[in-house]
């Protein structure tokens, strides 16, 4: 299968440090044809990765006889310009989380593809990962009998030193922030083992109005301090408590407590998509123990082996996914309608912190 992909850097990004590895590694897929904000950079990139096709105007990619998978790698602002140019040219589109800057950007490209007919992918990564479906199945086999209440305290980062590239996500207009990115797949993975929200209550804050970079200092507009109370659709109370800017504190903890024992995940940061996690689980009052992945959960990607516990990982357990719904002919991979319902549940999240009423929430958006 030809991949194209925008926005790729030789230097940086994670073009370069999560799908090129994760596509090398994998024998359905070859990336064809590359492009990048001006020349010099993409023949750059181009020669760096093996790539011959490389391009600065991207309607020239997407539409590229050999191209039959756009991935859009770009900051969440041109998602909708660069996803809406692929589908009309008739291809298929891996766009990276978050889809747009907003609900009514991400369901507009979401029917943009119907109307199209064209398969999209998602990049919510984080449900690919082993520790992700084992818990899950785990949770199903009622491992830990009826699950009552959950928690996640998270840290995306610390102090008030960011980087560069990271300045754009202080600016809330820009659709890419602490609420969408490390709430964001946090919640996702929550709800794909525990099921859907039902109620949210939310507080936030932007207890650092300024942060800085290596040279200079940048105005925040963002909430750095996400906290969610809630009820799942089953019942099971939970809370997620996202934050930045502290001296420290837990990177990922999230404890999912039932009637006969209790689980763990956990990461460095809060940002399950990215960084490895572990899972443990205690039955009764028993201490609780790590628990191995059984081997059959990466089974399917022999080939992703050497990329375990890179952020190349679950992206390429993503890919994967996505040609095993090809060739089998389901649609078992995230997609665009994915992505809107994620969307609708971070606007419920953000109506309750405006109103600091609790609101109901019930997917609208069906696959």
């Amino acid at each position: 299968m030809g991949v194209g992909i925008i926005g790729v850097n030789a230097d940086r990004g994670w073009a370069k440090t999560a799908h090129i590895p994760a596509l090398s590694a994998l024998p359905q897929f070859e990336v064809r044809a590359i492009s990048a904000s001006n020349a010099e950079a993409a023949e750059a990139a181009g020669h760096a990765f093996g790539v011959e096709t490389t391009l600065v105007d991207h309607h020239e990619l997407v539409r590229h006889p050999d191209v039959d998978l756009v991935v859009v790698t770009v900051r969440a602002p041109r998602h909708r310009e660069l996803v809406s140019a692929a589908i009309k040219a008739g291809k298929a589109v891996y766009c990276e989380w978050p889809l747009g800057v907003d609900l009514d950007e991400a369901r507009a490209m979401a029917n943009l593809a119907r109307k199209h007919d064209v398969r999209t992918i998602i990049g919510l990564q984080a449900r690919q990962a082993p520790q992700i479906q084992y818990a899950r199945d785990l949770i199903r086999d009622g491992f830990i009998g009826e699950v009552l209440s959950t928690k996640i305290v998270g840290l995306q980062s610390t102090g008030d030193l960011i980087e560069e590239a990271n300045a754009y996500m202080m600016d809330e207009a820009n659709g890419a922030n602490l609420l969408t990115v490390s709430v964001g797949h946090s919640v996702d993975a929550l709800v794909r083992v525990l099921g859907e929200f039902e109620t949210v209550s939310v507080a936030t804050a932007t207890r650092r109005p300024t942060v800085r970079t290596p040279t200079r200092r940048v105005a925040r507009t963002s909430a750095d301090q996400v906290a969610i109370v809630g009820r799942l659709a089953s019942g099971a109370v939970v809370s997620v408590h996202i934050h930045e800017g502290s001296a420290g504190g837990r990177g990922f903890y999230w404890e999912i407590d039932g009637t006969e024992g209790t689980m763990v995940l956990s990461a460095e940061w809060a940002l399950p998509e990215i960084f490895p996690l572990s899972l443990s689980a205690s039955k009764g009052q028993a201490p609780i123990e790590k628990i191995e992945i059984p081997r059959s959960y990466a089974q399917a990607t022999p080939e992703l082996d050497s990329l375990v516990g890179t952020p190349a990982y679950n992206v390429g357990r993503t890919y994967a996914s996505y040609a095993s719904d090809l060739e089998e002919g389901t649609r078992l991979t995230a997609d665009f309608s994915d992505a809107v319902v994620r969307h609708e549940l971070i606007a419920a999240i953000e109506a309750s912190a405006v109103t600091g009423a609790s609101v109901g929430f019930e997917p609208s958006y069906d696959r």
